[in-house]
C-alpha cells in the first residue's frame, strides 16, 4: 500500500550572509538599499566608503533598538556605485523622496518656497510667486510660508503704493481701481504719479527687503522736515506714516541679533513624532519660520532628524551662507561641501555657541516644541474621534483612510465632483482627486453641452481630474437632504450605453459616474481602497453610490449619506447607512460627527473650487467660440493682449487688428460681432 504524499513545503529564502556580501563589496562611495525577503525597501543610506560604511550594521551591534529591527529584516543589499561623495548624497536624496522607505527620515513636504517677485515693467508690479525664476524679474526670499509673503506684501502697499495687478489689467485701465481708492496703489495705469515718482517708491521697497531700513528711514525723515517747511503737509503726513511703519521693520531686525541671512534649524524629537523647525533670516529681517513633521520610526537621534533634513531640503531649495543647527550631524563637513557645490557658493553649516545667535537658536527651539505639543494633542484628538467613529459604524477597527464625495455645479453648468481623503494624520491632500463630469443641456439655463471644457479648445472632459490646491469655501450644489428626495428611482439612472454624458442638473447621475470612475481604479489595483465612503447628500445620493459600486465589483465597504437634516443647522446632520430605515444622529459633541463635518466640509471646498474654476475658465472666452475663423491660439492671443472679453468689446477696430496672428479679415469680423 503506497504511503501518502507528504504536502511540499514552501522552500524559505536562505539568510542573508553578511560576511560574504562584505567581503566583495567596493571602497567607492556610492548608495546601498536594504531590502526585506518580500522585497520590500528597508534603508536607503549613503557612504564615501561603501565596506566601510555597511560592514557597521553587521559587524557590531549598534544598541539602537530601530537599527537592529532593521538589520534581523535584512534579505538582500543593493548597492549603486557613484562617481563622487556628491551623487551618492544627491541619489540617496531623491530615492528616500520617491520611495520612502520604512526606516528613512522622510520629509514630506513637496511645495516650493514663495518669493516676492518685482517685474520688468516701466511700472513694476510686486506680487507673490512661486516657481521657476525669470532673469528679467527681481526676486525677494525665499520666504518660509505664504502668509508671510502676503504680510510682507500688505507692508509694501500701504508703505509705497505699489501697483499688484497684472499686466494685461493695467494696460487697459481707464480710471483708478479700488486699490488706489483704499491709499494700496499709486495708480500708475492712468499716470496719477510720474514713472521717476514710482521708480523712486520701487528703489525704496527694494531697499527695506534688502535690510536697508535703518538708511531709508533716516533718508525718508529728512524729507520729511523738507515737504514740512515747503509746506507740502499732505506728503509730510505720508512720510510720517512710512517712517512709523519702517520703525517696526527695524524693530523686528533688531529681534534677529543683526544676523544677516541665515537659517535656524531646531529640532524637537519624540518617539512618536518629531518636529523640525525652520526659522529664516534674510538681510537682517526674521522673514518667520516653517515646521516639518518627518515621517520616521521610534528611537530616531536628533542628530538624524537634522542630518536627513539638509540632505533632503537644501538640495532643492537655495540655502543661506550660514545655517545653525541645534544637533551637529555626523557628516558636518560632507554635507557643508556638497550643499555648497550645488549652491555654487560656501555654506557653513554649525551650532551656536555664545551671543545672538543662541538666543535664534532658543526662539527656534521653543517654537519646534510648541508645534509638536500641538501636533501630539490633534493626533490624540484624532485617535479619540477614530474610535468614536468605528463604534458609531460599527467597523471592526478604526478606519485608517476615508473618502468623501460632493457635487458642485450652478444650475447644471460645469459639473465637478469632488473626492477628499482622510487618514489618521487628517487630510491626505495628495491622494485628493476631482472629476469633471459631461453633461447634456436640460433648459437648466448655461448647461455644458458634449465634451466641450473651457472656450480655449475641446477637450476631453471625462479624464480623471487632477490634484488641485486649496480654495475658497462656499456651499456647493450637490448637498441635498433625505426629507428632500426620495430613494432613486432605478429609470432616474443612466444606462451604462448613455455614460458619462448625463442631464445637467442630475446630482444622482454624477455622483454614479464619479464613484465608478473611482473605483473601477481601486478594483484594478491602481489606487488603494477607503474603510469608510462617505456620500454628501441623501438617500438617492446614497442609492445612486451603492449602484456604482455594484456595478465595478467592490464590496463589503461601509458607504454612509451625510444629509443636512430637516432643519439644515450644524451639528443636526444625518447619516443614512444601506441597512438602517431611520437614518443616524449622533449627539452635536460628538467627536465623530466633529470629523465628519470636517471631511463633508473639505468635499465642498474642494468641488466648489474645481467648479469654479472650471467655470470661469470657460465663461471667460464664451462670447468668442461662435466668430468663425478664431481658433484656440488666436482667442488665447486676444484675451492676453486685452484682459479679457470685456476690453475686447471696447476695442477699435485698429487694436484688434494690431493682435498678433489676427488679420483685418478677422478683425473686422470679431469687431463687427461685438456691435
Amino acid at each position: 500500500m503506497s504511503q501518502p504524499e507528504e504536502p511540499r513545503r514552501s522552500a524559505s529564502p536562505p539568510p542573508f550572509d553578511a560576511r560574504a556580501f562584505l567581503s566583495q563589496l567596493t571602497l567607492e562611495p556610492g548608495v546601498y538599499r536594504m531590502l526585506g525577503a518580500d522585497g520590500e525597501l528597508l534603508y536607503v543610506g549613503k557612504a564615501r566608503n561603501l565596506r566601510k560604511r555597511v560592514s557597521n550594521y553587521f559587524l557590531r551591534a549598534s544598541g539602537d533598538p530601530r537599527i537592529e529591527s532593521m538589520v534581523s529584516q535584512i534579505a538582500r543589499v543593493e548597492i549603486t556605485v557613484t562617481h563622487t561623495e556628491d551623487e551618492a548624497l544627491i541619489l540617496e536624496s531623491n530615492l528616500i523622496k520617491e520611495l520612502s522607505p520604512r526606516y528613512n527620515i522622510v520629509y514630506r513636504d513637496d511645495k516650493s518656497y514663495p518669493y516676492v517677485r518685482f517685474t520688468a515693467h516701466e511700472f513694476p508690479r510686486i506680487g507673490y510667486y512661486r516657481g521657476a525664476k525669470s532673469g528679467k524679474d527681481r526676486y525677494f526670499g525665499p520666504f518660509p510660508s505664504a502668509s508671510a509673503v502676503r504680510e510682507t506684501l500688505q507692508t509694501l502697499q500701504k508703505l509705497f503704493r505699489l501697483r499688484p495687478c497684472r499686466d494685461t489689467f493695467f494696460a487697459n485701465r481707464q480710471r483708478p481701481c479700488l486699490q488706489h481708492q483704499i491709499h494700496r496703489c499709486s495708480a500708475p495705469c492712468t499716470r496719477l504719479i510720474t514713472q521717476e515718482d514710482y521708480a523712486r517708491d520701487v528703489s525704496n521697497a527694494v531697499r527695506l527687503l534688502e535690510g536697508k531700513a535703518d538708511e531709508l528711514a533716516k533718508e525718508l525723515a529728512e524729507d520729511m522736515e523738507t515737504a514740512a517747511e515747503a509746506l507740502e503737509f499732505e506728503r509730510a503726513a505720508k512720510l510720517r506714516d512710512q517712517i512709523a511703519a519702517l520703525k517696526r521693520v527695524r524693530e523686528n531686525r533688531a529681534m534677529t541679533g543683526g544676523a544677516e541671512d541665515v537659517d535656524v534649524i531646531a529640532c524637537a524629537p519624540h518617539a512618536s513624532g518629531s518636529c523640525v523647525v525652520v526659522m529664516s533670516v534674510r538681510d537682517g529681517l526674521n522673514l518667520g519660520h516653517r515646521s516639518h513633521f518627518p515621517k520616521h520610526s521610534a528611537h530616531a537621534a536628533p542628530e538624524e532628524l537634522i542630518e536627513s533634513f539638509l540632505s533632503q531640503h537644501y538640495l532643492d531649495q537655495p540655502p543661506p551662507p550660514e545655517i545653525l543647527v541645534s544637533h551637529a550631524p555626523e557628516d558636518c563637513e560632507w554635507l557643508e561641501d556638497a550643499i555648497g557645490r550645488a549652491a555654487k557658493r560656501k555654506v557653513a553649516i554649525r551650532r551656536p555657541q555664545r551671543g545672538l545667535k543662541v538666543r535664534l537658536m532658543e526662539m527656534a527651539q521653543n517654537t519646534a516644541l510648541q508645534a509638536l505639543s500641538s501636533r501630539l494633542v490633534e493626533a490624540a484628538s484624532m485617535d479619540a474621534r477614530l474610535l468614536e467613529l468605528q463604534q458609531a459604524l460599527d467597523l471592526d477597527k478604526p478606519p485608517t483612510r476615508m473618502e468623501c464625495f460632493d457635487i458642485s455645479h450652478t444650475r447644471g453648468e460645469r459639473t465637478v465632483a469632488s473626492c477628499v481623503v482622510f487618514n489618521q494624520d487628517g487630510p491626505l491632500k495628495s491622494a485628493y482627486r476631482k472629476f469633471n463630469i459631461e453633461t447634456r443641456d436640460s433648459g437648466l439655463g448655461t448647461a455644458e453641452s458634449g465634451t466641450r471644457d473651457s472656450g480655449l479648445g475641446t477637450r476631453e472632459a471625462s479624464t480623471l481630474g487632477e490634484v488641485t490646491s486649496a480654495g475658497s469655501l462656499e456651499t456647493s450644489e450637490g448637498d441635498v437632504s433625505s426629507s428632500a428626495r426620495p430613494a432613486l428611482p432605478e429609470s432616474r439612472l443612466p444606462s451604462p450605453e448613455s455614460r458619462p454624458v448625463i442631464t445637467a442638473g442630475d446630482d444622482y447621475a454624477a455622483i454614479h459616474q464619479a464613484v465608478k470612475r473611482r473605483f473601477a481604479r481601486a478594483k484594478s489595483g491602481e489606487s488603494p481602497q477607503p474603510d469608510v465612503l462617505f456620500i454628501d447628500g441623501g438617500l438617492g445620493q446614497l442609492n445612486a453610490a451603492l449602484e456604482a459600486l455594484d456595478e465595478v465589483g467592490i464590496e463589503n465597504l461601509r458607504v454612509v449619506a451625510i444629509a443636512k437634516g430637516p432643519t439644515r443647522k450644524p451639528g443636526l446632520e444625518e447619516l443614512i447607512l444601506p441597512e438602517r430605515e431611520l437614518p443616524l444622529r449622533l449627539a452635536p459633541d460628538s467627536p465623530a460627527l466633529h470629523l465628519i463635518q470636517r471631511i463633508r466640509d473639505e468635499a465642498h471646498r474642494f468641488a466648489i473650487t474645481g467648479h469654479r474654476g472650471r467655470r470661469e475658465k470657460a465663461r471667460l472666452a464664451s462670447d468668442l467660440e461662435s466668430i468663425e475663423g478664431l481658433g484656440p491660439a488666436r482667442r488665447r492671443a486676444l484675451l492676453k493682449a486685452f484682459g479679457g472679453v470685456a476690453q475686447l468689446r471696447r476695442a477699435s477696430l485698429d487694436e484688434i487688428a494690431r493682435v498678433e496672428g489676427v488679420n483685418a479679415t478677422l478683425a473686422a469680423r470679431i469687431h463687427a460681432h461685438f456691435r
